[in-house]
């Protein structure tokens, strides 16, 4: 009996002889050379009994992070069970290990040209073929980690189709800009206004669905906006079951390499009302780079 039927034994929830789920995660990369090492290292590391295919999307980075990808996984073909980074800075992999620990695959794909977050995220979407997806940046403000609380509610209890997390929710988190804590909010507001939902954090990088959902998605933006997409089309659904979880927030300054800033916040509003006005129809083919 795989892990999650064994724990849904325990729990009182019916157990099923069956595969452990695929996870599928997609990282949408650009110029995060100090920290896309690391960061690979704890995605292998959460919820190590889940195989995983981590989908890595380099829109044209400038800063050598392109080429770390190629030498450190340019031959990363077949299956792995953990990874390491040495003193180096060079990601080790290794096909060995424990049979508690799921298999790990890659996916690497490279943009010729600079495109914006959309259009990397929905290149790498168009190439997930897990059963479920979630969405996860290249730097470290992010905790795979937190997954631990997301998954279980669409694979173990069933009760959702979409998770969310939620920088708002109480747990730890970095302290930072207030206009930026202030534009999310007012962004929160009025998308729950628009489409009648009750979301706490709508710019989160974590959104976690089923593959079902996936397939109705039909994304357009290139930029930040595709945040505002991907929740507008999963709200304007109307079947699709939404939950949010807590998650840890340990934010950058700009500095430190924080890309976002207040142009994206008013494109955040136009796309609100756009979305909710004029919606891409929903096809069933997904939408690529």
């Amino acid at each position: 009996m795989n892990r999650i039927s064994a724990d849904a034994d325990v729990r009182g929830y019916p157990a099923e002889w069956e595969p452990a789920p695929v996870l599928s995660i997609v990282i949408p990369l650009f110029n995060e050379l100090s920290t896309i090492g690391r960061i690979l290292v704890e995605v292998a590391k959460a919820l190590p009994e889940i195989p995983k295919q981590i989908v890595i999307v380099d829109d044209k980075s400038s800063d050598g992070s392109s080429e770390w990808l190629r030498k450190n996984l340019g031959r990363s073909e077949g299956s792995w069970r953990r990874l390491s980074l040495n003193a180096g800075g060079k990601l080790e992999l290794t096909a060995d290990g424990p049979q508690t620990l799921a298999e790990i695959s890659f996916t690497i794909l490279f943009h010729e040209r600079n495109r914006g977050k959309g259009a990397a995220v929905r290149t790498g979407l168009a190439r997930a073929s897990g059963d479920v997806v979630v969405i996860q940046d290249a730097d470290l403000e992010y905790d795979p980690n937190d997954w631990a609380r997301m998954l279980p509610l669409i694979v173990e209890r069933k009760v959702a189709d979409v998770v969310y997390g939620s920088r708002f929710y109480g747990r730890p988190h970095r302290s930072l800009y207030f206009h930026h804590y202030l534009g999310n909010r007012l962004i929160s507001f009025l998308f729950n206004l628009l489409y009648d939902q009750m979301l706490s954090d709508i710019e989160v990088c974590y959104k976690m669905f089923t593959k079902d959902v996936l397939r109705e998605l039909s994304l357009t933006a290139d930029d930040f906006g595709v945040e505002i997409e991907i929740t507008a089309q999963i709200a304007r659904a109307r079947r699709w079951r939404i939950y949010e979880v807590g998650i840890s927030y340990y934010g950058r300054t700009y500095d430190e390499g924080k890309k976002i800033n207040w142009l994206d916040g008013l494109k955040a509003l136009v796309y609100l009302f756009k979305f909710r006005i004029c919606p891409r129809r929903v096809s069933n083919s997904r939408s690529g780079g």
